[in-house]
């Protein structure tokens, strides 16, 4: 289980980090259809508003597996990550319009992963996320 949460972590971070700098190539091949289309409908209004993320994942502090399942050889794992972000938007012209880089915000998010056990190919896929409270 220590490689699943180190691989989970990574992919925390490089969704993140893509879905925060609009792209969407990396994106797609990381995430169930419904997750990209939420995640480009968000990228296509930002950019339509002209404005840009310059978010830091400053750390994570904790990732735990708080349900899994193995059905019909299917996995799905959910895991609860708790991070601090820095999260900054800015419009066209740079502006800082909201948050700040030099303040790091807890957050809490659940998110599930699924792989078909039987599949040649090691990935698992984000299906579903969700903030806690």
């Amino acid at each position: 289980m220590a490689r699943f949460i180190e691989g989970a972590k990574s992919a925390y971070r490089m969704i993140l980090e893509a879905f925060w700098k609009g792209d969407l190539d990396t994106l797609k091949s990381h995430v169930e259809p419904h997750i990209y289309d939420a995640f480009a409908s968000s990228v296509e209004q930002r950019t339509k508003e002209g404005l840009t993320l310059d978010n830091r994942l400053v750390a994570i502090d904790q990732a735990v597996i708080s349900e899994a399942t193995l059905e019909r050889g299917v996995a799905v794992i959910t895991v609860r990550f708790e991070a601090d972000i820095a999260a900054v938007t800015r419009n066209t012209g740079g502006e800082v319009v909201a948050g700040s880089l030099s303040d790091a915000v807890q957050t809490r998010d659940l998110w599930t992963f699924r792989r078909d056990t039987g599949s040649r190919d090691p990935n698992w896929l984000l299906i579903e996320t969700d903030e806690e409270e």
